[in-house]
């Protein structure tokens, strides 16, 4: 009679507070790489000389691994240790390849001359990056119920943009208190700290927390997991390419083009038209990033569940339009730091609603039989956009002015919008539950 009192552990499936911190904690591992490498790196270079074009370069470079996620995930579908779950032996790997690369970008030599060096260790660093986001974004379609998905988004987003805010604050104080090698090296004490929570949470009750530990497969990770390569390919192709997943992908990589293009401009901008220093780029950044990651964090995900996902996608871009066209239209007052930091916070606030609504939708649009692949998909070709405007960036800076420029980006969002009319989320989500009672009928 005592064995039945005694409550289950805490694991991913049946406790929400432990998924919320869970993942958060996750997804704050994911923000260290990206404000070193897209942000505090880039800021270095810009105060130390380096032309628009070669930070530009650096950062697309470190952005390619990214866009390779999609190789990985149907690998993570089909292959895992299901004793342990069916995506934490995966997280835990990816994390662990996340602190040895990290301690490699610490040691290439004579850094702020040797670009092509950064580059390397930058897309090393990234490639785990990418290895560890797509296995936490596989274990978070499998463990977070549809109703929580908007809020769980929104905390687990919020959270990775503190981490890239406070990386890069960190980071660059370091960089230029204990040089560059020392400074990267100590962030990966922090990266090394978060694998604690894969090692110590499982996704299901009864699994082994590690593989030498007593306990067995779920059936529910065993009834989710692909049996062969085939079944899993034909289940990807058949979601994907219904219309609204072919026109969400385009409308993805379009919008987050805009994203590439802003991420690599606000470092160069700043300092090298503006005349901040990188210390100064680093705390206004970090400090706006922080506080527009609580925003989104707190009130992006809530909206998102109150009005839609679609629907506020739409806002969220309207909003970024009128914000840059207002800003181009303000050039005389750039020298005013009022009216940049304003920018900055609002654009944050709106990049992080606006991503969380993304990331909801897509969520949305997956077939749990090929989710991670399916998101990943989504994710590497949004990727492959930053990574894109993130080139482009170098390129249109030699043919425009920052005022042109400005104008120029406020035309992505808007193509954005026009493509995302032609989508149609809830005929889309009838075809995949019929997908759902075809597969039943030949997987079992």
């Amino acid at each position: 009679m005592k064995s039945q009192n005694i409550k289950p552990h805490k694991t991913l499936s049946n406790n929400v507070i432990t998924r919320y911190v869970s993942f958060s904690i996750l997804y704050l591992a994911q923000g260290i790489p990206e404000g070193i490498t897209f942000y505090a790196i880039p800021a270095w270079l810009a105060m130390n000389g380096k032309s628009p074009a070669e930070i530009a370069t650096f950062i697309s470079i470190a952005l390619i691994p990214w866009s390779f996620k999609i190789v990985v995930a149907p690998l993570m579908d089909r292959y895992t240790f299901l004793s342990m779950g069916r995506k934490r032996p995966w997280v835990i790997l990816g994390q662990l390849g996340l602190i040895l690369s990290f301690l490699a970008y610490g040691i290439v030599p004579d850094p702020l001359n040797n670009i092509t060096g950064l580059m390397v260790a930058g897309f090393c660093v990234n490639f785990f990056g990418a290895f560890q986001d797509v296995a936490t974004d596989g274990m978070a379609i499998d463990m977070v119920p549809v109703k929580e998905q908007a809020r769980a988004n929104g905390l687990m987003w919020g959270t990775k943009i503190i981490g890239t805010s406070l990386s890069l604050l960190v980071g660059t104080f370091l960089i230029n208190t204990i040089g560059f090698s020392l400074a990267i090296s100590s962030v990966a004490i922090t990266v090394a700290l978060i694998i604690l929570v894969p090692i110590f949470i499982k996704e299901r009750p009864g699994e082994k927390l590690l593989p030498w530990t007593k306990g067995k497969i779920s059936s529910e990770s065993l009834n989710k997991q692909s049996r062969n390569w085939k079944q899993l390919l034909n289940n990807l192709l058949k979601v994907v390419k219904q219309p609204t997943s072919m026109l969400f992908l385009i409308a993805v990589f379009v919008v987050s083009n805009l994203f590439g293009v802003v991420d690599a401009l606000f470092p160069i901008f700043t300092v090298q038209e503006l005349g901040w220093t990188n210390t100064s780029f680093s705390q206004v950044f970090s400090t706006v990033n922080i506080i527009s990651g609580i925003v989104g964090m707190l009130i992006g995900g809530y909206l998102v569940d109150k009005h839609g996902k679609l629907k506020m996608i739409n806002h969220y871009l309207i909003l970024i339009i009128i914000s840059i066209l207002i800003f181009s239209f303000l050039v005389n007052s750039w020298s005013s730091k009022i009216v940049v930091y304003g920018f900055m916070f609002l654009y944050g606030c709106l990049y992080v609603s606006l991503t969380i609504a993304i990331f909801a939708a897509a969520m949305h649009l997956c077939w749990k039989t090929v989710a991670a692949s399916q998101f990943t998909l989504y994710m590497t070709i949004s990727n492959l956009g930053r990574s894109t405007g993130a080139a482009l960036l170098g390129m249109l800076k030699s043919y425009f002015s920052w005022e042109a420029l400005f104008l120029l980006i406020a035309l992505i969002p808007l193509l954005t919008i026009v493509i995302l009319k032609f989508t149609n989320f809830k005929k889309h989500q009838e075809k995949v539950k019929s997908f759902k009672n075809i597969n039943i009928s030949y997987s079992d």
